[in-house]
């Protein structure tokens, strides 16, 4: 028997048995650049996206790129080679909460180390997480990558539920946001075709789960919950210290349900009494939140 015959014989099968199955799913695997400065790396991206198998209209999201004209750049265009549909299909929005509408779980791209954030999980492990997410029908993941040169703001690594970074060389860390960007959809292109999803929203399966909640849905909880915290006097807006990003953290950490947000809401409501319908309306606290906040 030829050798090289019998190991290939051998290898498992990662080829997934529906491949409608898997292009349905990579179509719902959001790619996010925040205020890209250069169009060649959008192009690029895009080139990366396609290969991957990624890139679907819609899936790849440019918000505020330095150039209006990203898309039908010249640089842009060279760069994209061959993927002009998809960064033909990128779609243009003017802030991130509109990039991240509808999406069950973020991941933020990021190395630089934060006291307060979503927990941090490494690159193979986010992709299985998200290969489980998209096993479930109606869901939609997101990565988000910052600015080649100044990566991304703390208020947008706030507002996701991950955080993870490739481990590059720490005496050159170095990476082109193409590279980092087909890194990524690499791993998640694997997680996909070995079928780690189970059909679970949860890695470990334990218990019921419902519904993930949505990127704006957890956004209105945070605003209805600190709205509540000043009306009891627990928050003081004029000093918040760290509050609200602890709780965002905490949070993170659950992967909450629809539900469990409607439930939080709910006590934001009685927090605020019958003013809690109209989200918006903030009172001056009665008393200042404790220093350990």
């Amino acid at each position: 028997m030829n050798p090289a015959s019998s190991a290939l014989e051998n290898t498992p099968n990662t080829a997934p048995a529906d491949p409608e199955t898997l292009r349905q799913r990579a179509a719902r695997c959001r790619f996010v650049l925040v205020e890209t400065s250069h169009p060649g790396n959008v192009g690029s991206t895009a080139r990366a996206l396609k290969t991957m198998g990624f890139g679907e209209p819609g899936s790849f999201v440019l918000v505020r790129p330095r150039e209006a004209d990203a898309q039908s750049h010249a640089d842009a265009i060279a760069m994209a080679s061959g993927a002009h549909d998809v960064l033909a299909g990128a779609r243009v929005v003017d802030d991130i909460g509109e990039a991240l509408a509808g999406a069950s779980l973020t991941i933020a791209l990021t190395a630089r180390p934060r006291e307060f954030g979503p927990r941090r999980i490494g690159p193979r492990a986010a992709a299985e997480e998200v290969a489980a997410l998209l096993a479930a029908p109606d869901t939609t993941v997101a990565f988000v990558f910052g600015n080649e040169r100044f990566g991304l703001p703390n208020e947008v690594v706030d507002r996701c539920h991950v955080v993870t970074h490739i481990p590059a060389n720490p005496a050159y860390a170095s990476l082109n946001l193409s590279q980092a960007v087909q890194l990524i959809a690499y791993e998640v292109r694997m997680a996909l075709l070995t079928d780690t999803g189970t059909g679970d929203t949860r890695m470990d399966g334990v218990g019921f789960v419902g519904e993930p909640a949505t990127a704006e849905q957890i956004d209105g909880m945070f605003e209805h919950l600190e709205q509540g915290l000043v009306e009891i006097g627990f928050l003081d807006p004029a000093q918040p210290k760290k509050l609200m990003p602890r709780l965002r953290r905490l949070f993170a950490r659950t992967q909450l349900e629809a539900e469990e947000v409607n439930i939080l809401r709910g006590i934001a409501k009685r927090m605020l009494g019958r003013r809690g319908e109209a989200v918006g309306v903030t009172k001056t606290p009665t008393g200042a939140a404790d220093d350990c906040r």
